[in-house]
C-alpha cells in the first residue's frame, strides 16, 4: 500500500488549523445535519465479514484483494446499496484501505458531520482487514461534497474526548479527495480537491459536463483599475460562441476565481447555448481576492454594489458594445454571494433586474464580526427579508432562490425571503435540493437558474 495515498501525518505535522470565516464548499459547511435516520447495513461488508472471519491467515490478502477490486468495478466509492424495505433511502458506504500505522480516518462529508464532535465522524475499522468505512442511511436523492484525511501519527490516541477533539481538529485540515473516487471538486485559495457523490435520484445536471463538438466561447481574465473599492479587481469574463451581441443578456456573477477558475462555469454555459436553453450571455464575474476580502465585499457592501453598477458593468459595455438594460442583467452568487446579489438588487433595480441567489447567507445582519457566522433562529425575519419589505414599490424584480434542504435554518429564511418578494410583486421561485451548502449542488443549479431567469417568462412555486 502506498503511503502517499493516506495523506501521511507525522507528529510535528499535527497542528492546530488556523481560524478563518466560513467558506461554501466542503468541509466547511456550517451547522450540521444528520443523516436520514440510523446507519443501515452494508450488504457488501457484512458479506466480508463473513468470509474474512472464515479464512485463513494465507488466504486473507487474496479476500482482501478482491473485495477492492470490486469495489472499483462498481464504480469506486462510496458504496450505494439498497436499504431492505424502503425504495426512499440508500445505504451509502464511504471506505478507506488502510495500513498497520493507520490509526484513525476521518470522513468531512458536507452537512453530514459536527465539527463540535468530530468523533461521530470517524470511520471504523473491519476486524482482521485493511478495510475502514462509514455506513450512513440518505435519502435516495442526495448530492454532496466530502473528504477523507487518514492519521498515521505514532503513539497513543487520546483517551478523553476533549483531548481527542482537538487532535481530530488538527487533522481536519490535511482532508483531501477520496483516492477510490474519481468524481473530484475543485477548491481555491490553496485548499485540496474534494469528492463527490450523488445518489441515483439525485437531480440530474445535464449541462455541468464538458462537451464536444459544440460552440466554444472565450473566458478573459481582466483587470479593472482601483475605483469604488480602493484597489485594482481582476474580473472574469465569458464571451459566448461567436461573439457578444449588442443585446446580450448579461450576467454579473460573484466569486469569478471559483467559478472559471476551478469549476470551468465556462462548459456549463456553452453548453446551455448549444442547447438553446437560454440566450447566450456575456458572464462578468469579479475574483473574491481572498477570504478576508471577501467577507468585506460581500457582506451588504455598498462599495461593492457600487462596483458591480457603475464600474464592472460600465466598463463590459464600453469595451465590448454592449447595451445595458436592467431586464436584461442578472446578478448571481452563492452563500455571502446569494446575500450579495439580493443586496444589489436591491439597491440598484436600474442596473439588475434578475437575481439568481444560491444559498444566500440570510442570516447575516449588520454588525457581526468579521468572520462569525451566528445564524438567526429560523423563525426570525431576516435582515435583508425586512429592507424588501419596508423597500419602496419599484418594477418588479426576477428572482430564483436555490437552497439545500441540509442547511438548517437557511431553508427558513429562504422561504422567508420568497414570500417577502412575492408579496411585493415580485417573480419569485424557489427551488429545494437534497444537499447541503456545497459546489457539487450549486453547479447545476446554476444552470437551472439561469434557464429559470434568461430562458423562459414566469416563476415557479416553490418545490417543498
Amino acid at each position: 500500500m502506498d503511503l502517499v495515498r493516506e495523506h501521511e501525518l507525522r507528529e510535528h505535522e499535527l497542528r492546530e488549523p488556523e481560524l478563518r470565516e466560513p467558506e461554501p464548499g466542503v468541509p466547511e459547511a456550517g451547522d450540521p445535519e444528520p443523516a436520514d435516520g440510523p446507519a443501515a447495513p452494508s450488504p457488501a461488508l457484512e458479506g466480508l465479514a463473513r468470509r474474512a472471519s472464515a479464512a485463513d491467515e494465507g488466504e486473507l490478502p487474496a479476500l482482501l484483494d478482491a473485495f477492492w477490486q470490486d469495489v472499483e468495478a462498481r464504480g469506486g466509492t462510496p458504496l450505494v446499496e439498497p436499504v431492505d424495505g424502503d425504495h426512499q433511502y440508500r445505504a451509502v458506504t464511504f471506505l478507506w484501505r488502510g495500513h498497520r500505522a493507520t490509526r484513525q480516518v476521518l470522513l468531512l462529508a458536507n452537512r453530514l458531520y459536527d465539527r463540535e464532535h468530530l468523533a461521530d465522524a470517524l470511520l471504523a475499522p473491519l476486524p482482521g482487514t485493511d478495510v475502514w468505512y462509514r455506513t450512513l442511511r440518505l435519502r435516495a436523492d442526495h448530492r454532496a461534497s466530502y473528504r477523507l484525511a487518514a492519521d498515521l501519527t505514532p503513539g497513543d490516541l487520546p483517551a478523553g474526548p476533549e483531548a481527542r477533539q482537538l487532535r481530530l481538529r488538527a487533522l481536519a485540515p490535511h482532508a483531501a479527495h477520496d483516492p477510490l473516487n474519481l468524481r473530484r471538486i475543485g477548491d481555491r485559495w490553496g485548499q485540496p480537491d474534494g469528492s463527490v457523490f450523488a445518489l441515483p435520484d439525485a437531480p440530474a445536471q445535464p449541462w455541468t459536463e464538458r462537451r464536444a463538438g459544440i460552440p466554444r466561447g472565450r473566458v478573459e481574465r481582466h483587470r479593472l483599475p482601483a475605483g469604488a473599492l480602493g484597489a485594482e479587481r481582476d474580473v472574469w469574463t465569458y464571451l459566448p460562441p461567436g461573439g457578444p451581441r449588442p443585446d446580450s443578456p448579461v450576467v454579473v456573477l460573484c466569486d469569478g476565481d471559483m467559478w472559471f477558475g476551478r469549476l470551468a462555469l465556462e462548459d456549463t454555459l456553452d453548453a446551455l447555448a448549444a442547447d438553446r436553453a437560454v440566450p447566450p450571455p456575456v458572464v462578468l464575474a469579479p475574483d473574491a481576492v481572498d477570504r478576508l476580502t471577501r467577507w468585506h465585499d460581500l457582506t451588504a457592501h455598498d462599495d461593492y454594489v457600487t462596483f458591480l453598477a457603475d464600474e464592472a458593468l460600465l466598463w463590459a459595455a464600453e469595451r465590448l458594445t454592449l447595451t445595458l438594460h436592467s431586464a436584461r442583467t442578472a446578478v448571481a452568487g452563492q452563500s455571502l454571494g446569494g446575500l450579495t446579489a439580493l443586496y444589489a438588487a436591491l439597491r440598484r433595480p436600474d442596473r439588475f433586474g434578475a437575481v439568481l441567489a444560491q444559498s444566500p447567507s440570510l442570516w447575516w445582519r449588520p454588525g457581526l464580526p468579521h468572520g462569525t457566522p451566528k445564524l438567526a433562529p429560523a423563525d426570525e425575519t431576516p435582515w435583508l427579508a425586512e429592507r424588501f419589505a419596508t423597500d419602496t414599490p419599484r418594477p418588479a424584480l426576477r428572482v430564483h432562490l436555490d437552497v439545500g434542504l441540509h442547511e438548517g435554518a437557511m431553508v427558513d429564511h429562504s422561504r422567508c425571503m420568497y414570500e417577502t418578494l412575492a408579496a411585493r410583486g415580485d417573480l419569485v421561485s424557489l427551488r429545494e435540493y437534497n444537499g447541503g451548502h456545497d459546489y457539487a449542488c450549486w453547479r447545476g443549479g446554476i444552470a437551472e437558474g439561469l434557464v429559470n431567469l434568461l430562458g423562459r417568462a414566469g416563476a415557479r412555486r416553490p418545490q417543498v
